[in-house]
């Protein structure tokens, strides 16, 4: 008996659990779908606003009609009551009348409600001191409401005054709601009890024609809106349509025009700017094309004479000595140093021209990447060195392995790192590593003048610098972190920047562990720890 009864009840809270899911589901969905859709929440607006005003005009509607349906029935009601004290005082006057008499009155005054009985009447003698009055047989007496009798036998002769009771019967008769109206001529007291039951039903029937007319006002207000809103919405949907295609490369997407209304002159102006957009582009293309052409041919170009260059440069350098003219000394170690970064700013553009080529392959093999980034720092400890700067790591005691090239991977470190040192004014360069299983990571932190707002999205630029009028002791072509951003889209890795103006900024460099995996998170953050409270400036560039 328990095990069935705890049986139900995991039956039943599964089976409530599975109702609320799928409300949820619902609410969600209808959610989502009235917050993408125009012509719904336009529908649905109609639908509220419309039903809110039936409702206050049907309640209105039905108070006016309730109103004027009483009002006639209470002055129905006086002329009947004037028009039976008139005949209590001619049957009875001012003398006290017997059992007879009164019931004889009575039945007079009913007669006059037709056979369908419209009203009741009772018939009290205030000097009788052995019975309250005279009723018909089917109506008690406890129907004269209490209140109303005391103010009609306080009140002067002549006096007329109604209420709202309920009215009572002998028998099987249920209650109902009735009109009660009252009046005294002489020692007597008039009552007569209208039943309301057919003005209630009279009401119940406007009642529910108004809220069936109502609701088939609001459903077709309902539809009228969704009829028109869809004329103006479809054409919006196709136009957001056509935008996306377009933004989605399809240059020749174009919108279908008819008519001459709003629409159309917004297709016509779709079609339009889609044609020079289309006409734009092609021509950036071309240009683009025509200047990646030159940067490649040049720098090829440039190589012959500059290996000549090199060799009467190396001749000079070294016999720079032999020179009486100590000027002519300093002159040729000028011209070493000045072709060196002619040699680097060569090789960059070649580099650039490769990738833009789509000529640049990767030779991956699994590295540990602690061992490069303890390579690329010994490289440029003397530059920090002379900068006042320190790096420090903070490395992972296993190892970080992925599968990258070294020569790609080990210019990107050299990059950032030489960007920080230039940049970190002397204070302290932080590199870390770290490794999960589906990705590794290298941020390289600096404390120097930070990015300032705008410059997050120029840092990759090509011969961007933060400061052009900045002394440029280590040579840099403007072309470092471009080429750095270039080699980790090719690993389908991220390179992306952070900085703070007055807190120094942080590269973090995340790579798949696997060649051609896709990376979905680093595990390493973007923003350092205690990177301070202002509102950041960073940009990610990720793998296209």
């Amino acid at each position: 008996m328990n095990v069935s009864m705890r049986s139900a009840g995991r039956f039943g809270r599964r089976v409530l659990r599975a109702v609320r899911r799928l409300l949820r589901g619902a609410v969600r969905q209808a959610y989502t779908r009235w917050r993408r859709s125009i012509q719904v929440r336009i529908v649905t607006s109609t639908l509220v606003i419309s039903g809110v005003v039936v409702v206050i005009l049907g309640a209105f509607l039905m108070q006016q009609v309730s109103s004027a349906l009483m009002d006639s029935k209470v002055k129905a009601a006086r002329l009947q009551l004037d028009e039976g004290l008139a005949q209590v005082q001619r049957d009875l006057g001012n003398s006290s009348g017997s059992g007879s008499r009164l019931n004889a009155t009575i039945d007079r005054l009913r007669s006059s409600s037709g056979p369908s009985g419209l009203y009741e009447v009772y018939i009290r003698d205030t000097n009788e001191q052995y019975f309250d009055g005279y009723a018909t047989n089917e109506l008690r007496e406890a129907s004269v409401p209490r209140r109303l009798r005391e103010e009609i036998a306080n009140a002067p002769a002549g006096t007329r005054a109604y209420t709202y009771g309920e009215l009572s019967y002998i028998g099987d008769r249920p209650s109902e709601r009735g009109l009660i109206v009252g009046g005294r001529t002489g020692q007597f007291e008039l009552y007569y009890l209208f039943s309301l039951e057919q003005e209630q039903e009279t009401l119940t029937t406007v009642e529910r024609s108004l809220v069936g007319v109502g609701i088939v006002l609001v459903l077709l207000l309902a539809a009228i809106a969704s009829l028109v809103t869809r004329q103006v919405v479809i054409p919006v949907r196709l136009a957001a349509q056509g935008a996306q295609r377009l933004a989605a490369g399809r240059l020749e997407e174009r919108m279908r025009v008819r008519g001459e209304d709003d629409l159309a002159r917004l297709g016509r102006s779709f079609n339009e700017m889609a044609e020079n957009l289309q006409e734009k582009i092609r021509e950036l293309e071309d240009l683009s094309q025509v200047q990646r052409q030159f940067v490649s041919d040049v720098s090829h170009e440039l190589r012959t004479p500059l290996t000549t260059i090199r060799i009467a440069a190396d001749m000079l350098y070294e016999n720079r000595d032999t020179f009486g003219d100590a000027a002519v000394g300093r002159s040729a170690e000028l011209l070493q140093s000045q072709l060196e970064r002619f040699e680097a700013l060569l090789a960059d553009l070649l580099e650039i021209s490769r990738h833009d080529a789509g000529a640049a392959t990767l030779d991956a093999e699994s590295l540990d990447m602690r061992d490069l980034v303890l390579r690329t720092v010994g490289d440029i400890q003397g530059l920090a060195e002379r900068k006042g700067s320190k790096v420090v790591l903070q490395l992972p005691g296993e190892p970080c392995m992925a599968e990258v090239d070294r020569r790609r991977v080990e210019r990107i470190l050299r990059n950032l790192l030489v960007n920080a040192v230039e940049h970190g004014e002397g204070e302290d360069i932080v590199v870390s590593a770290a490794t999960d299983r589906d990705a590794v990571a290298v941020a390289v932190r600096d404390h120097g003048v930070g990015l300032k707002p705008g410059e997050g999205q120029m840092v990759f630029d090509r011969f961007w610098r933060a400061d052009p009028a900045r002394a440029r002791t280590t040579g840099g072509t403007g072309l470092g972190l471009s080429i750095s951003r270039e080699d980790a889209q090719l690993h389908g890795g991220w390179l992306q920047a952070w900085g703070e103006p007055g807190h120094g900024s942080q590269f973090r460099l995340s790579l798949p562990r696997v060649a051609g995996a896709e990376l979905r998170g680093s595990p390493l953050p973007l923003v350092p720890p205690g990177a301070g409270d202002s509102r950041p400036v960073f940009a990610e560039l990720e793998a296209e």
